[in-house]
């Protein structure tokens, strides 16, 4: 999001607050005197924006700014398959490179994971089980791709299908590669999901696999949420857009998880 205003001209308190909740959507939080520049007025005006915004509830306010109140419930599927697309266009690139032919990978729920399956249309003999709709369909455009369905619980928002059911089929298979994504990362390494449902089918499929590989773009180190599905420390690569933050990426060296970025690897791992 690069909104800016002309110089000398203020914009309309409507205009802001649609600024401004595109900024937190975008980019996890608003920093006051970031936004003031950046919508030309001052601090205090953006201040009592935020405020507005937080009493209607669509903010939550923090020093310095605000955020999203993102802890318990997830931003809108359209809005997230909207954001940073030519980022996760190019992290599916260079995870779609990565998936050999004549294999068995499970792919999970998410925008990032539609970009994937997008990439894998050329690709022949691959047994893929999704507990993703969307996913789904778009690889039946593969002849050379055989489609398990996990079936479970339908999670209209986003097509993804959660529950005890979905976790009994996955369990039913061995994995060459398991594809995951995310909607948040800490900065101990711990990968963040909203729904129990969703997490538990996704720690299924990492168990099931010989090994896993996260999706996940720069926004989702901005963002929170409650509940763990595994550890950086349990992916072998992490394809994402952005470099790390040097703590992190010196853990990921110490695990052996290599970083892919944006199709230039950033962390080796070792041995």
């Amino acid at each position: 999001m690069k909104a800016t205003a002309k110089p000398g001209k203020a914009v309309s308190q409507t205009f802001r607050l649609d600024d401004l909740m595109q900024m937190a959507r975008e980019e996890g939080r608003i920093v006051a005197e970031d936004a003031a520049r950046r919508l030309g007025v001052t601090v205090q005006t953006i201040r009592r924006d935020l405020l507005t915004l937080s009493e209607r509830g669509k903010l939550t306010r923090v020093h310095g700014g605000a955020v999203l109140p993102s802890g318990t419930a997830n931003i809108g599927y359209d809005d997230r398959r909207a954001l940073y697309a030519a980022e996760k266009a190019a992290i599916a690139e260079a995870c779609a490179a990565a998936i050999p032919e004549n294999a068995a990978i499970f792919m999970n729920i998410g925008t990032t994971m539609e970009a994937v399956a997008a990439r894998l249309l050329g690709h022949k003999n691959l047994v893929v089980v999704t507990n993703n709709i969307n996913v789904a369909n778009i690889l039946v455009a593969n002849p050379g791709c055989e489609i398990v369905v996990a079936g479970g619980q339908l999670r209209r928002a986003d097509g993804g299908l959660v529950g005890p059911l979905a976790n009994r089929i996955v369990e039913q298979f061995k994995f060459d590669l398991a594809v995951i994504g995310c909607s948040a990362i800490d900065g101990d390494g711990d990968l963040l999901d909203f729904d129990m449902m969703e997490v538990g089918v996704s720690q299924t499929a990492i168990r099931r696999a010989r090994k896993t590989v996260l999706v996940a773009d720069h926004s989702k180190f901005a963002r929170t949420a409650p509940a763990r599905i595994a550890s950086l420390a349990d992916i072998a690569t992490f394809f994402t857009d952005q470099p790390l933050a040097a703590p992190l990426a010196e853990r990921c060296r110490e695990w052996g998880t290599d970083v892919v970025v944006s199709g230039g690897r950033q962390v080796a791992a070792s041995g």
